[in-house]
C-alpha cells in the first residue's frame, strides 16, 4: 500500500517541492503568530512556550514529509500535530487556526491520496478544529458573556469548518486532476511505445514477407525453369540419337525442346521482373495469347482458343499460366499432339480452364507424373477442382476450376 514505490522519479521530485513549500508557509505563519504576541500577556515564558510548540510542529511536519514512510506512523504524527495545534490555540487564542490546519492537512492529503482516507481525515480534522477553537476561546475569553461566547464560537466554528471544507474540495480536485493527467501521460507514453513496437514488428514482418517472396520466386525458378531446361536437354540428346535413323522424330523432339526453352526463358524473365519489384501489367488473356504465340512460332501446331478477359490475382495468374505451358509441353512431347483447344471462362464466379489436344491419349487410368501431380495439388491448395481425362487415340483433356481469391476471402 506504500504509495512512494508507485511514483516515478519526477513524481517524487514534484511532491518533494510541494512539501517544502508547505513547510515554508507554515514557518511564515508561525513567525507572524509569534510576532503578534510579543509583549502581551505572559511575558517571556509565554513567548517561549509558543515558539517551542511551533518548532515542534515544524519538526513533526518535516519528519512526516521526508522521513516517515509507513502510514501507521504518519497517523501517530498527525495526532501529535493535532495536540500541538490545540496547544498553540490555547496559548494564542485561535490565531490563524484554520490556516494552520489547512497547511498540516495538505501534507497528509498529498501523502495518502485516497478519497476515502482523506474524507475520514477531513471529518476528524473538523472535529479537532472545533474542539481546539472552543478550548482556545474559553481560555482566552473567560470574562465574556454566555450569549457573546455562543455567537462568537458558533460563527467562527462554522466559518473555520467552511474554510477546511473548501480547502479539502480544492486539494481533492487538484489531486484528481493531477492523477488523471499523470494517467493520461502514462497512457500516451504506453501508446507511443506500443506504436513503436508495432512499427518494428510490421517492419520485421515486411522483411520476412520479402524473404518469403524471394524464396518462393527462387523455388519457381528451380521447379519450373529448371524442369523445363532438364527437358530441353533430354529432348536434344534424344534428337541427336535419332537424327540419322528417324529424322521426323528427331524434328519433333527439337520442336518440343524449342517450346520448352521458350517457356523456360519466359519463366526466367517473369521471375527477374518480380525480383526487381516490377508489377505484372498484362492481363490473364494477354499472357495466354503470348504463351500460345510463342508455342506455335516456327511450328505447324494449330491452337484454337476461346479466352475471356478475366481478372486474377498474382498467385492464380501464375498458376494458370504455368499450367498452360505444362499442358502444351506434355501434349507435344508425350501425346504427339498437333492441335489444341484452350478455353478460359468465368463459370459461376469461378475461373474455368479447359485444355484439350488431339494426341495419342492414354489407355486406361491416367497416371499422374510430376507435372500433373503438381497441377492437381496447386489447384486443391487454391480451393479448386482438377480433372484429367483421356482415352487411347482420343487425345488428352485437362479441366480446372478455381474460385476467385476475393470470393475465398
Amino acid at each position: 500500500m506504500d504509495r512512494e514505490v508507485k511514483l516515478n522519479f519526477k513524481d517524487r521530485k514534484f511532491a518533494k517541492y510541494i512539501k517544502i513549500v508547505l513547510i515554508a508557509v507554515l514557518v511564515i505563519i508561525e513567525i507572524i503568530i509569534c510576532a503578534q504576541h510579543v509583549g502581551k500577556r505572559g511575558g517571556v515564558p509565554f513567548i517561549i512556550a509558543i515558539i517551542v510548540c511551533c518548532l515542534l510542529l515544524d519538526l513533526f511536519e518535516a519528519l512526516n514529509c521526508f522521513v516517515i514512510k509507513k502510514y501507521a506512523a504518519k497517523i501517530v504524527f498527525y495526532a501529535l500535530d493535532a495536540v500541538l495545534l490545540l496547544a498553540i490555540c490555547l496559548l494564542t487564542g485561535n490565531s490563524y487556526l484554520s490556516t494552520l490546519y489547512c497547511l498540516v492537512l495538505t501534507q497528509f492529503y498529498l501523502t495518502f491520496d485516497d478519497g476515502k482516507i482523506n474524507t475520514i481525515l477531513f471529518i476528524v480534522s473538523c472535529g479537532l478544529f472545533v474542539i481546539s477553537f472552543v478550548g482556545g476561546w474559553v481560555v482566552v475569553n473567560k470574562g465574556a458573556s454566555l450569549y457573546e461566547s455562543v455567537v462568537q464560537i458558533s460563527g467562527s466554528c462554522v466559518f473555520g469548518v467552511f474554510i477546511l471544507g473548501m480547502h479539502f474540495a480544492v486539494v481533492s480536485f487538484l489531486l484528481k486532476f493531477y492523477n488523471n493527467n499523470l494517467k493520461l501521460s502514462l497512457a500516451l507514453k504506453e501508446a507511443d511505445e506500443s506504436k513503436a513496437r508495432l512499427e518494428a514488428a510490421y517492419e520485421k514482418i515486411s522483411e520476412t514477407a520479402v524473404y518469403e517472396e524471394r524464396n518462393r520466386i527462387a523455388k519457381d525458378i528451380h521447379d519450373n525453369a529448371g524442369h523445363s531446361m532438364t527437358t530441353v536437354i533430354m529432348q536434344t540428346e534424344a534428337a541427336k540419337l535419332l537424327i540419322d535413323s528417324d529424322p521426323k522424330e528427331a524434328k519433333n523432339r527439337i520442336i518440343s525442346a524449342n517450346i520448352q526453352a521458350k517457356n523456360a526463358l519466359e519463366q526466367m524473365r517473369e521471375s527477374v521482373h518480380l525480383l526487381a519489384g516490377r508489377a505484372q501489367i498484362q492481363t490473364l488473356r494477354a499472357e495466354f495469347e503470348e504463351i500460345i504465340a510463342q508455342t506455335i512460332d516456327g511450328t505447324e501446331l494449330k491452337i484454337r482458343c476461346d479466352l475471356e478477359d478475366l481478372q486474377a490475382d498474382e498467385e492464380e495468374r501464375r498458376f494458370l499460366c504455368n499450367t498452360l505451358k505444362e499442358c502444351l509441353a506434355n501434349g507435344i512431347r508425350h501425346g504427339k499432339a498437333t492441335t489444341f483447344y484452350i478455353e478460359l471462362k468465368n463459370v459461376l464466379s469461378c475461373i474455368s480452364l479447359l485444355i484439350s489436344d488431339n494426341g495419342c491419349g492414354v489407355a486406361g487410368e491416367v497416371c499422374e507424373g510430376f507435372g500433373l501431380k503438381g497441377i492437381r495439388e496447386k489447384t486443391e491448395k487454391l480451393g479448386g477442382r482438377c480433372y484429367f481425362s483421356s482415352e487411347d487415340g482420343e487425345g488428352f483433356e485437362v479441366n480446372i476450376t478455381i474460385p476467385y481469391q476475393k470470393n475465398k476471402e
